[in-house]
Order: structure tokens, then C-alpha cells, then sequence
């Protein structure tokens, strides 16, 4: 029901569907809520927003939910409480964490970011107008946590230390920084690489699944691959985002350091994956053995790998914002943690 509600809400027209599950109370809250998620945080543009419920309405259908959890055998008798610490770097990052714990028959206890604490607890409501014995299972806290089993927190590599600490002694999922990357061959087509640009600059490339990396062979012609993401050049009209690259490219050109840029992206060699806003770092690789190798080393730190066929694991261009259900953030399955450590 909830997310043919939320279908109401995947463009920026919006007009309240009859057909749809929902009341004008939620139609109207929900607008009101999208509208102050982009005057609460300057990086979530309304289409970002937008974009963000359109992916959960596409998830949330009878199809996907079944095919989901039909892998799993869920019988909690003794519901546990579960904290959630979320990020708030992309519109409803941690709702697939709260989804999660309501699925598996636990309580959930959440710490939202003020980066992105508008939409959740309407659509948490949502859930509890729909099934009222929600409102005993879903709590939302400004304060530490202090009455938990289990947690789950989303940070920084510097934020997990203190979540190791203060939370080490239940079981828990503590992720740190991943990113992704993109392997090209030089053989993609220009609507390949024009798919690519979404997976880099969705979110302003705040989230784990961009791409903020790219893995190309010796000598890669990169005239092609700026030729692709053109299409994406208004970017630099956000006043934030133009900031960041001004100041970025700034502290380059002051380091002496090698630049490739377009105007609205630099590309700068270095062997890290996190990369800053407006800059896409890359390397270069020999053959598919060796680079598997070091992605393979390199696999707590990698979120996806975005490729045309650089193997089955590979995500295909233009698809990393729009996860599966089951594709899991670190490749920890969220639902087998609750039913067997909760």
C-alpha cells in the first residue's frame, strides 16, 4: 500500500490520485514534508527528492516484496528493540534499514540525521494509520540511545569508532565509507557513458553508490568519456555544488597536481576512492586479472562496481541509485542479521 501511495509523488506535478491508497491528509503532508526537505538541506533538490520516492515506489510492490523475502523462513516470538543510527547524506537513506527491523517483527528506535529527518516519520505514520499495532514498534529519539539489543549505524570511518565503542557489546551492523567505481574498456557506447553521468552525479555524488572513481585502460581516451556525460553540465549551476568545485580545483592547481576538466568535472589521478564533490578521481589497469585482484583487496572500501561485462557482480551503467530490495549496503544481509543475532 505504501508504495502505490507513493506514486502520487514521482514527478514534481503532483496531484492527489484517487486511486491510490492514501487520504488527503498524507497527500498534502507529504508535499508539505518534500517541500521541507529541500529548505532543510541544500543538497536535496526537489527533483533529488523526487527521484529518491520514485525509487521506493517502484520497490514497494507486491511482485518485489515477495520475491524479497520469500528466501528467508522470519518467525520472531520475542521481538527485540533495535536502534538505527542514519545517515543523511541522500533523501530516505535509511529507510531500507527500517523497513528491515518492522519486517522481521523487532522494534525499531531511530536516531535520524537533521540532514534528513522530514520524510520518515511521515511515511512511518503512514504505516501506522495502515496497521495500527505499528504504533507500539516504531520510536524516534533526539537522545543517545539507552534501551537497545541490537543497532545498526551508518557514518563516517571516524563516527564508526565511536559506534564500535559504544555499541560494541550487542550485535550490530556499523558501516563506515564505501565508494564506487565504474570500469571502462574504451569500447562503450555514448549512451553507456551518458548513463554513467547518473551514476555520478545523482545526490551531488553524496551517496555510497555514486561513482566517485574510474578504473580505465592504459592510455583511455577521455575525450569520449566527457563527450557522455555532457549531458549533465548544468550541474554546475547549483550554487553549492559550482562552490565546491571552484574551491576543489583551486587546491589543485595550488598543489601543482594534473587536472583533466570540462567545465562542470575534473578528473584527477589518485589511487583513493573517495573523492571530493565535482571531482572524479581514476586509474589506470593493464589487464582484467591483475585489476580484479585489486578490487578484490580493495573490497571493504568499494560500495558497487559499475561495468558493461567486467564480470556478473557488476552493476550496468545508469542503474546503481535504483537498488533491488536485496541489494544490501556492504553486502551484509540486513534481514538474516535481525532473524538470527536478534
Amino acid at each position: 500500500m505504501l508504495g502505490e501511495s507513493l506514486k502520487q509523488f514521482k514527478n514534481t506535478d503532483n496531484e492527489i490520485d484517487t486511486t491510490k491508497n492514501g487520504s488527503q491528509y498524507f497527500f498534502d503532508e507529504m508535499i508539505h514534508k518534500i517541500n521541507n526537505a529541500v529548505h532543510t538541506n541544500g543538497w536535496f533538490t526537489k527533483e533529488n527528492v523526487i527521484f529518491s520516492i520514485e525509487q521506493w515506489s517502484n520497490a514497494l510492490t507486491k511482485k518485489n516484496l515477495t520475491d524479497w523475502l520469500s528466501r528467508y523462513n522470519i518467525d520472531i516470538q520475542n521481538p527485540k528493540t533495535v536502534g538505527i543510527v542514519m545517515a543523511g547524506n541522500i533523501p530516505l537513506v535509511g529507510f531500507h534499514d527500517f523497513l528491515c527491523v518492522l519486517i522481521c517483527g523487532h522494534r525499531v528506535l531511530i536516531k535520524q540525521s537533521s540532514n534528513d529527518n522530514q520524510l520518515l516519520p511521515l511515511l512511518a505514520s503512514y504505516l501506522i494509520e495502515i496497521e495500527p499495532g505499528f504504533k507500539d514498534y516504531i520510536t524516534f529519539t533526539k537522545e543517545k540511545f539507552t534501551d537497545f539489543d541490537a543497532v545498526i549505524a551508518t557514518g563516517s570511518n571516524n563516527t564508526s569508532r565511536y559506534f564500535e565503542y559504544y555499541f560494541g557489546k550487542v550485535p550490530n551492523i556499523i558501516r563506515k565509507n564505501r565508494n564506487s567505481v565504474a570500469i571502462l574498456s574504451g569500447n562503450e557506447s555514448k549512451e553507456q557513458l551518458e548513463a554513467l553521468g547518473k551514476d555520478i552525479f545523482r545526490y551531488y555524488g553524496l551517496g555510497c553508490r555514486n561513482v566517485s572513481k574510474l578504473m580505465v585502460p592504459e592510455r583511455y581516451d577521455f575525450d569520449a568519456f566527457f563527450k557522455g556525460i555532457y549531458a549533465y553540465n548544468d550541474i554546475i549551476n547549483s550554487a553549492k555544488y559550482a562552490n565546491n568545485y571552484d574551491y576543489n580545483k583551486a587546491v589543485y592547481l595550488m598543489s601543482n597536481y594534473k587536472l583533466l576538466e570540462n567545465g562542470f568535472l575534473m578528473l584527477k589521478e589518485d589511487t583513493s576512492y573517495s573523492s571530493p564533490i565535482a571531482t572524479l578521481f581514476y586509474e589506470t589497469y593493464e589487464d582484467k586479472d591483475d585489476l580484479n585482484k585489486k578490487l578484490a583487496a580493495d573490497k571493504e572500501k568499494i560500495q558497487c562496481v559499475v561495468s558493461d561485462d567486467f564480470s556478473n557482480s557488476s552493476i550496468k551503467f545508469g542503474q546503481t541509485q535504483s537498488p533491488r530490495l536485496w541489494d544490501y549496503a556492504d553486502d551484509i544481509d540486513t534481514i538474516e542479521f535481525l532473524t538470527k543475532n536478534c
